[in-house]
């Protein structure tokens, strides 16, 4: 992934492919006057999808949480997002260390009150890709093919395991937040890498150590997600052992209690949500 140089402007920096469409003064006005298909409308903070010159972006608005909002969510042990500087910083982390997740076309940030912060991100959107959840369900319940499977199993360990040595984590974990250019999946190379990008950085914290408290939500969000993938005991092994980098036996000899721990959270977050479905 390469993110593009950034010319700044006051508050405001875009990509050269922006910068005839948000100028000016008031180009932060503009992007917040932005219309596109909405993706998401959530306590103000909203995500849609725009299109300028033949190509398609993504842009996130945060308006600015409260005071309320980031008592509770202090109250509750977590650290609250205060603005898209969360994701900003969470893509060149993950660039820094060889992770693709998205290609950053604009950002800009106002205001010195924590809970008034205004901010917004653009990013290129990924074209023609598919999430690897979307993926297990447009396969209706046939298995993937063995070798792509394998493939992509490999591919989530090693981004798990080099984005948490590197002292980031998600947050979000899920198998929904990985997105997969359609065109390897008819690759003529059999041994070609997938390239999966990590998407939905809001929430991830950047740091010197991930902490095992999130180390074990990261891991048992994915393990989660991926309980209806038709995934084998046999390839539950696999990934554990690509992300210690250590045979099985000797990963479940060294750390059993923490693989126990991390099955635990995931079958009792898979329980939670089959209750929430039949609700």
């Amino acid at each position: 992934m390469n993110i593009p140089s950034l010319n700044s402007s006051k508050s405001t920096t875009f990509c050269p492919a922006l910068q005839d469409k948000f100028s000016g003064d008031d180009a932060f006005e503009q992007v917040l006057a932005m219309d596109g298909k909405i993706y998401r409308n959530f306590k103000g903070r909203k995500t849609l999808r725009f299109e300028h010159e033949g190509r398609g972006y993504f842009l996130k608005i945060h308006p600015g949480v409260g005071w309320w909002e980031i008592v509770k969510t202090l109250l509750d042990f977590k650290a609250p997002v205060l603005s898209a500087k969360n994701e900003y910083e969470a893509i060149r982390a993950l660039d820094k260390v060889g992770v693709q997740s998205m290609t950053i076309a604009g950002y800009g940030l106002r205001g010195s009150n924590p809970a008034r912060l205004q901010s917004f991100i653009i990013t290129e959107e990924i074209e023609n890709s598919i999430s690897l959840e979307e993926l297990v369900l447009d396969l209706k319940g046939q298995p993937l093919e063995p070798r792509t499977k394998r493939a992509l199993i490999r591919k989530v360990a090693e981004i798990a395991r080099v984005i948490h040595q590197n002292g980031v984590n998600h947050r979000d974990f899920y198998i929904c937040h990985f997105l997969l250019p359609k065109n390897w999946l008819m690759r003529e190379n059999a041994n070609d890498e997938p390239p999966l990008h990590v998407i939905d950085l809001h929430r991830t914290q950047v740091r010197s150590r991930v902490p095992l408290r999130w180390l074990l939500k990261d891991l048992a969000g994915l393990h989660f997600s991926s309980m209806d993938a038709g995934l084998t005991k046999r390839d539950r092994l696999r990934f554990i052992s690509c992300y210690e980098g250590k045979t099985v036996q000797q990963t479940m000899k060294d750390m059993p209690e923490l693989w126990s721990k991390i099955d635990r959270k995931a079958i009792s977050l898979y329980k939670k949500f089959q209750r929430l479905q039949s609700k």
